[in-house]
């Protein structure tokens, strides 16, 4: 029989307040709502710099991997590969990264990032980093550590191959 915490108890109802019951015991609804939240803050603060989802962390992962293929940045973003081309494309267009055939496999593009490129994940980051401070200021520096431990536990667990 479900419980008054499940049902959300017409109190509750009343005073206009909506309860989550059993969601509030699902790991996966939780972090949605943050994500949510979360994405919703960064688009906004990240509208003025024109870019397609995904294309942001896909200039973070380049930079961080000079000559990275195409495929990883599609793996790594985690978008098909035809969507990940696409922001590549947008990117080439706007002189943010530069695009090269591999000498030892001509299929294959090496991506990096250009100096206009840097310069501009630059200017993100401090806007990205300003929003995300104000929004984890809430936490205490061991609460952060923590954090980060549990998301990259969850992250391993669910894709043991995964480096975190």
């Amino acid at each position: 029989m479900a419980s008054d915490e499940d049902r959300g108890s017409e109190e509750g109802k009343a005073s206009g307040e909506i309860k989550l019951g059993r969601l509030n015991r699902n790991l996966g609804f939780r972090l949605r709502r943050v994500h949510q939240r979360l994405s919703r803050r960064f688009s906004e603060q990240t509208r003025q710099f024109s870019f397609r989802s995904g294309g942001i962390s896909a200039l973070a992962i380049i930079e961080a991997n000079p000559g990275i293929s195409q495929s990883e940045v599609a793996r790594e973003i985690d978008v098909d590969a035809s969507i990940a081309v696409g922001i590549l494309n947008d990117m080439r267009r706007r002189s943010l990264v530069t695009r090269s055939r591999l000498s030892d496999d001509r299929r294959r593009y090496a991506i990096e990032l250009t100096e206009s490129g840097r310069e501009l994940l630059d200017e993100i980051f401090i806007s990205v980093t300003a929003m995300e401070d104000d929004i984890l200021g809430i936490l205490t520096p061991s609460d952060l550590l923590f954090l980060g431990y549990i998301l990259d536990k969850l992250y391993v667990s669910l894709d043991p191959e995964a480096e975190v």
